[in-house]
């Protein structure tokens, strides 16, 4: 071809992409009404002339597919749970007020930039609106909390961040003293992997969103939606209620989290004396304020119940059941912003942008990954961590010694002290709730070089590994084996103690014995919902790594850091180990009737009338697809406490290739078609196209809704 034919062929391809829209993302072109244009899947494409429809839009999709639970986390973030719905809701409320959550929520609120503050007011308006229009839509019993306000948004996003995710209330054994957070390696977490095109067949990005949280707790369900406007685009998922997307990508780059269980409150034991406290060798008394709120008796009838609210110069104060008395410190309350700063992330434009949003380090957990269209990736271990004097992690976990100056801290890190990952040698970083030392492997970053009490450093979790090495063992990842290494069910703890414990078994002439040793030798390590000898391995597993499988004691050779992809491995006292097989034999017979139950006939995905064969196991057995499986019900069946819930798998090809589940559906409101329409896909490992372009959507669109902001 001459010059003048490829200039004039160049000339022409890029007029046709202007004029159909390839590689130009959508929030380039102004919508041309405010709509939401609801999938088959009950997902909202929403669409505003300007930011302020579409989170006015957001509101409204979210009340149309929540507004019952929403509704009941907006009063209860209030501190007034107790006031419209009794007793069930008091401890809750008494902790929220003890915090000060609904009155610093609205000097929060206050503290808004003006067109980020109307935003927020839109979302409000949006939900208000959709409850005026479908009255008989809305549980009588949360309408009490309407009109809600630009307040509530702000207030349920604080509580749930600030005093679930950082400071969470243990409300069981001791009432309503402050308990941790979740740890790094518990039977719950989260995914996320972002490949650089280094790793992947197409030389494009990819990025792996998947967290893993409680499919029952109201304020940890996720709601997927898509978002356009001039100037921005957002596809994914986030909690409902929130007005913005965690876990968001669009044509330019998308963003994960995982819990990363970041030290930001801490519980000091107090020593009390002569009605006040002891503070470097002096009785201070406490700064005591009165307040009250409403409980509401059976008989709908309310009264008022008093509450004296103590603090220290640490912060509020507690007592625990067994008499401690403790006070609560808690970083990040003088940071209001965590919203919109989560706004600028998702809607950032490029990498630098997406920095100095990080920068400003308002949202106070999570680590977050990135990828970008441009080829970047990185894993940053993100939140407000105090700055201690001394003392390691496990001290900072329990309960620190109040008497003492010594151990009051009174500033944080800044984001540059935070342990961070961009563009490693490797070609990829990942997180799976563990600690940020192996964010890729060789991994960049030690230990060493941060505080002893910024994250811990012992064993990465068999999950981590399983991460770690299936990237690391694949070359040039297409985006069909992207999907198929995210639904790994593989067993490594199987594979780093099934060979040493049946070599020691199978000289054992018992016949249940040898049954055990045919069965387990014939498994491939794989927790498939077809595979029969799972359920005896669980029990073994057990035994021999505790409850939540991460007990490292009986291996032969111990976690390496060196080796971190393939330790701890074998078992150090086999004899011992095939007396915990012969317990696990008779109580796999006993739970399940036999020793070789199908796995997926006794663990199921049910929600209405779906009930499927579920697999997948925690990931302290070693699968990087996470279920955390209830107790038996009286038929012998169990179900998903924790688990899949949002998968988002990008590829940032143009315009990006986009797939994904919504677990357990994209609405929770009586009468819905879409609580239970994805969870046979998820039986069945198979995603859904996410649709992104206009006319995808269209011809998939099942209802229309025109907005009047």
């Amino acid at each position: 071809m001459d010059i003048a034919r490829r200039a004039f062929a160049l000339a022409f391809a890029a007029l046709l992409a202007g004029i159909i829209g390839i590689g130009e993302p959508i929030a380039a072109q102004t919508p041309a009404r405010n709509e939401i244009l609801w999938d088959k899947y009950g997902v909202p494409h929403i669409y505003g002339r300007d930011a302020a429809a579409v989170f006015y839009g957001y509101g409204y999709a979210q009340a149309h597919s929540h507004a019952d639970e929403i509704l009941r986390l907006y009063g209860e973030s209030r501190g007034r749970g107790a006031e419209y719905w009794g007793e069930a809701y008091e401890a809750t409320s008494v902790w929220l007020l003890k915090n000060d959550v609904p009155a610093r929520s609205k000097s929060w609120y206050d503290a808004q930039q003006p067109a980020f503050k109307a935003n927020l007011d839109a979302f409000a308006k949006g939900m208000n609106d959709y409850a005026a229009a479908h009255p008989t839509a809305i549980d009588a019993a949360v309408k009490v909390v309407l009109p809600v306000t630009g307040v509530d948004v702000v207030a349920h996003a604080h509580r749930l961040m600030n005093f679930v995710y950082v400071a969470s209330p243990n409300l069981g054994g001791e009432g309503d003293a402050p308990a941790p957070p979740d740890g790094y390696v518990g039977e719950d977490g989260s995914n996320t992997w972002a490949i650089s095109g280094k790793k992947t067949a197409s030389g494009k990005t990819m990025l792996l969103q998947n967290p893993h949280l409680s499919w029952t707790q109201n304020y940890f369900t996720y709601y997927e939606a898509h978002l356009v406007a001039p100037g921005f685009e957002v596809y994914g998922a986030t909690q409902i209620g929130l007005p913005i997307i965690r876990f968001a990508f669009n044509q330019q780059m998308g963003i994960s989290n995982t819990v990363n269980g970041m030290l930001g409150a801490t519980t000091y034991k107090l020593t009390t004396r002569d009605g006040g406290y002891v503070f470097d060798g002096k009785v201070r008394p406490f700064t005591v304020k009165t307040a009250s709120y409403k409980l509401r008796r059976a008989d709908g009838t309310t009264v008022d119940k008093p509450l004296e609210i103590k603090s220290t110069v640490h912060g509020p104060v507690f007592e625990r059941r067994d008499g401690t008395v403790t006070a609560l410190r808690v970083a990040g309350l003088d940071r209001p912003a965590m919203l919109h700063q989560y706004f600028d992330m998702v809607t950032a434009k490029n990498y630098a942008a997406f920095t100095a949003a990080m920068k400003r380090l308002q949202v106070p957990t999570f680590n977050i990954s990135y990828a970008d269209r441009d080829g970047n990736v990185e894993y940053i271990f993100n939140g407000i961590a105090p700055r201690r004097k001394s003392g390691d992690l496990e001290f900072w976990r329990g309960l620190v010694p109040g008497d003492t100056s010594d151990y009051l801290w009174t500033d944080v890190h800044p984001y540059e002290d935070l342990p961070r990952v961009t563009n490693p040698p490797a070609g990829f970083v990942q997180n799976t709730n563990d600690p940020p030392w192996f964010p890729s492997w060789p991994t960049p970053i030690k230990a060493s070089d941060y505080p002893s009490y910024m994250a811990p450093q012992g064993p990465e979790s068999m999950r981590a590994q399983n991460a770690l090495k299936m990237i690391v063992e694949n070359e040039k990842i297409t985006f069909d084996k992207f999907v198929e290494l995210k639904l790994s069910t593989r067993s490594l703890l199987a594979d780093r103690t099934l060979p040493d414990l049946l070599a020691a078994a199978k000289a054992d002439a018992n016949p249940d014995m040898q049954a055990a040793v045919k069965l387990l030798s014939e498994w491939d390590h794989i927790y498939s919902k077809d595979n029969r000898a799972g359920l005896l391995f669980e029990e073994w597993a057990r035994l021999f790594a505790g409850n939540g499988f991460t007990g490292v004691a009986n291996y032969a050779v111990p976690f390496d850091a060196a080796r971190a992809t393939s330790t701890p491995t074998g078992i150090k006292d086999p004899a011992a180990a095939v007396e915990m097989l012969r317990k696990a034999i008779a109580e796999t017979k006993q739970k399940y009737g036999a020793l070789d139950r199908v796995f997926g006939e006794v663990s199921r995905f049910k929600l209405g009338d779906v009930d499927v064969p579920g697999d997948g196991h925690v990931g302290g057995l070693g699968p990087f697809r996470v279920h955390t499986w209830g107790p038996l019900d009286a038929a012998g069946k169990r179900y998903p406490q924790h688990g899949e819930t949002w998968v988002g798998m990008i590829e940032f090809t143009t315009p990006v290739k986009a797939y994904g589940l919504m677990t357990y559906g994209n609405s929770r409101q009586p009468g819905t078609k879409h609580r239970s329409d994805q969870i046979a896909h998820s039986s069945r490992h198979e995603f859904r196209e996410l649709w992104l372009q206009r006319k995808q959507i269209e011809a998939n669109t099942i209802e229309t809704t025109t907005l009047k902001p």
